[in-house]
């Protein structure tokens, strides 16, 4: 499933903790915004490990998910550009 993961967290060391777990998912858009393609089983251990950072008296995130149909008609104005979800990843 495609989704949109939207974050904001009061504190600068969770709000470090979240981003760096978001990283291992999928790839930020904007400062606190992250597009992941997940399956359920995983969708489901990302926020298990979401869960554990923040407080939720002081943080929200918000998970939207976007269908098939919804993902190919998103349109970009500005910086930014689509991300392939399947697109190989290098790391160094």
């Amino acid at each position: 499933m495609n989704m949109i993961v939207a974050y904001d967290i009061a504190d600068p060391k969770r709000l470090n903790r979240v981003a760096k777990i978001m990283l291992d998912y999928g790839a930020r858009v904007q400062k606190s915004i992250f597009e992941v393609a997940v399956t359920g089983a995983i969708f489901a251990e990302m926020k298990a490990r979401i869960d554990k950072i923040i407080v939720s008296d002081e943080d929200g995130v918000k998970y939207f998910p976007v269908c098939e149909k919804c993902a190919g008609t998103v349109e970009t104005i500005g910086q930014g550009g689509f991300t392939d979800p399947d697109h190989e990843y290098y790391i160094y």
